[in-house]
């Protein structure tokens, strides 16, 4: 099975519609898929929903498709730096499903582990709690959170090879290994693509039976916040 496309419009070829669930990876604007978002930017598909730590910021990464109203859910944990996002949710125009970070990232990692929910106690007796079933555990209370999965998971890595082995660099680890296990169909942009057996195995963070599409692409690698420390005087 031929994984490597030579870029993001051919990866996403056949797979995308209308109304689709997608997860991207990253956390702000460190490690997400920048070129798989832009093609699905161009391809003008509408009312997703997507899963993803926040949507980027006004007038890039995700927030382009939340600028051209191409997203109708979120499914995410915080809105950032994103002005569009809060103007959006707030007049009613997005749907927003609000998670606990720790939730959001083990609802997608139990959705690609096959387990439909979970309890956690994270949120009980605060609004995240209502509507959801409430069980007690050893005289504590929990509450059951359920599994994520999307029709495609776009995520972004350091380096692959041609079978769909992943290794990410750093922080920018963050969700896509877990959304690279959650999508009916994964597909990695990354910065190399390297020779069958160049990878350490040791060092490989997902396996390639995960990934069934992979690409590489050009990457802008934005600051979402650039802080510096004033240079001390002689």
């Amino acid at each position: 099975m031929k994984k490597v496309y030579p870029d993001a419009k051919a990866a996403l070829d056949g797979l995308v519609f209308d109304g689709m669930t997608l997860m991207a990876g990253g956390f702000g604007l460190c490690g997400i898929p920048e070129n798989a978002i832009a093609a699905l930017h161009a391809a003008g598909v509408k009312d997703l929903t997507v899963i993803s730590n926040n949507c980027g910021v006004d007038g890039f990464g995700l927030g382009i498709l939340l600028d051209a109203k191409q997203i109708k859910k979120m499914v995410s944990s915080y809105v950032g730096e994103n002005k569009e996002f809060e103007r959006q949710f707030l007049s009613g125009e997005l749907e927003l499903e609000f998670n606990p970070q720790g939730t959001l990232a083990e609802r997608i990692r139990a959705g690609g582990a096959g387990i439909p929910g979970f309890f956690t106690k994270t949120g009980v007796g605060t609004m995240i709690a209502e509507g959801k079933e409430h069980r007690e555990f050893d005289g504590e209370t929990y509450i059951m959170e359920t599994g994520l999965t999307a029709d495609v998971s776009i995520v972004k890595a350091w380096k692959a090879d041609p079978e769909g082995n992943l290794v990410f660099r750093k922080t920018a680890r963050n969700f896509n290994p877990m959304m690279a296990t959650a999508g009916k169909v994964t597909i990695a942009e990354v910065e190399e693509i390297v020779e069958l057996g160049e990878l350490d195995p040791d060092q490989i963070h997902t396996p390639g039976i995960f990934v069934q599409r992979l690409f590489k692409g050009e990457f802008e690698k934005r600051i979402e916040q650039r802080t510096i420390r004033e240079r001390e005087s002689a």
